[in-house]
């Protein structure tokens, strides 16, 4: 009993970092987008900040990947 309620544990901790993950990066992306068509001449600035900003939110993604290993070690 115990083991299946860690591993259902894991499998939310993993999904829901992934599903969140990838919503925001998806907006994060558009609003990007649409700055840069807005103002094309900061182009670099924005997708400096971008691409800076998609690394801390796959950051959290590893977290959640982290702590589903550690449930899943715990079976």
């Amino acid at each position: 009993m115990a083991s299946g309620t860690i591993a259902l544990a894991a499998a939310l901790a993993l999904s829901l970092t992934a599903f969140g993950t990838a919503i925001a990066q998806g907006i994060t992306a558009s609003k990007a987008m649409d700055a840069i068509a807005r103002q094309p001449e900061a182009a670099g600035n924005i997708r400096g900040a971008l691409v800076i900003s998609l690394a801390l939110m796959e950051a959290l993604t590893i977290y959640g990947m982290l702590v589903a290993f550690m449930l899943v070690g715990k079976i």
